[in-house]
């Protein structure tokens, strides 16, 4: 075998195809991982660009589920009078805006990443998946440093963490899985219809009042309490407060409802995502 032919059998063939129906043919891992070189490019893009041109750059990370702790003090805690049991109203708000502002932040920016990176599609292929993961990513690298502000913040004020937070990294992943589940559908139906960048910010809002993020989860009976736990960031809100507030009761059976509506909620968006992606080039 000369040199040109061992050139020529040792080229890669990749075979791309159309996927067939709403559970059709999936990408497989072994495509996810060939591609891994690009994820991390796009991740690192989307965290690199994310607070460009920015005078307080990564600064609102912080800024922002702290100043929400201040507006739902003032409005929920003092002026709606609204009990946060033993644990001080602001970081009441606060262990619970953490995790929900990552969870808002991303459907935002999520749902328009497909048609603001029309260029990149239409050029080249890769997985599209890529695209709303790495708006996700770039939102845990703000989940991490809000989080550690948050230990900061119930450490002055004289609370101890319990060893709940060990259970921080399973809220976070049911967090991430809602989260680009729901990222994913969004994006896909943004590329062909374009209301829903006018649809998200209105949704998001309603969602917020569907978590139990100003008001403690006891306000609310059975069954409309197992009900609510289907919203999977109900399970994730409640479990940082047990976990970063030093409560003694951990929810165990409502962050296991939010978990297996997660998990419904990525393997759903997965589907519908790869089943309109065949189209994307051709309408974005």
């Amino acid at each position: 075998m000369n040199a040109a032919e061992s050139q020529s059998a040792a080229v890669e063939t990749v075979r791309l195809e159309p996927t067939r129906g709403l559970f059709g043919r999936m990408i497989s891992p072994r495509e996810l991982w060939r591609y891994r070189d690009l994820a991390l490019q796009v991740a690192v893009r989307d965290i690199t660009v994310k607070y460009r041109q920015t005078a307080l750059g990564i600064a609102w990370a912080i800024l922002q589920p702290l100043g929400f702790m201040l507006v739902f003090s003032l409005f929920f805690g003092n002026l709606a009078g609204i009990s946060s049991g033993d644990v001080p109203y602001p970081l009441f708000s606060l262990a619970a805006l953490v995790p929900w502002t990552f969870f808002a932040s991303a459907l935002l920016l999520g749902s328009d990443s497909l048609v603001t990176n029309a260029a990149l599609i239409s050029k080249i292929y890769f997985p599209r998946i890529f695209i709303p993961a790495g708006v996700v990513v770039a939102g845990m690298v703000d989940l991490a440093i809000s989080t550690a502000i948050l230990f900061a913040v119930v450490l002055i004020w004289g609370l101890t963490p319990s060893a709940g937070v060990l259970a921080l990294p399973l809220l976070v992943a049911v967090a991430v899985a809602a989260a680009l589940g729901v990222a994913a559908t969004l994006s896909a139906v943004n590329v062909r219809y374009r209301d829903v960048r006018y649809v998200v910010p209105f949704a998001v809002q309603l969602w917020l009042f569907a978590t139990p993020v100003a008001y403690p989860i006891t306000l609310v009976g059975e069954p409309w309490r197992t009900l609510l736990a289907l919203n999977p960031m109900v399970g994730v809100v409640e479990g940082f407060r047990w976990a970063v507030l030093g409560e003694t009761t951990a929810p165990w059976d409502l962050i296991a409802i939010s978990a297996a509506a997660s998990a419904v909620l990525l393997v759903a968006g997965f589907a519908y995502f790869h089943r309109a992606e065949r189209d994307f080039a051709d309408i974005v």
